[in-house]
């Protein structure tokens, strides 16, 4: 992380935690922790196109499945991801 870029904003009912990436640092963040201690951070995934892959794959197909399973998954495509909203394409 590169201290000097990053921020921290809290207000009544939100807080936002700005992070930048050192200049060495390449590539997308696949998910990042938080919480109160060190002992009991809980995980969360950024939305990317893998990340929501791997969470619809487990919700078709929550045991280990079969390769014919597998195969007959949709394809999941991220789109677009704003603020406000995901969008999805799912053939």
């Amino acid at each position: 992380l590169l201290s000097p870029e990053s921020s921290v904003s809290v207000s009544a009912h939100n807080a936002v935690v700005g992070l930048a990436k050192a200049p060495g640092s390449t590539g997308l963040w696949d998910k990042f922790s938080f919480g109160l201690h060190p002992s009991a951070l809980q995980e969360r995934l950024f939305v990317s196109e893998e990340n929501v892959d791997g969470f619809l794959g487990t919700a078709f197909c929550p045991s280990p499945c079969s390769q014919s399973a597998l195969e007959s998954q949709p394809l999941i495509e991220v789109l677009d991801v704003t603020e406000d909203r995901i969008q999805i394409r799912v053939e």
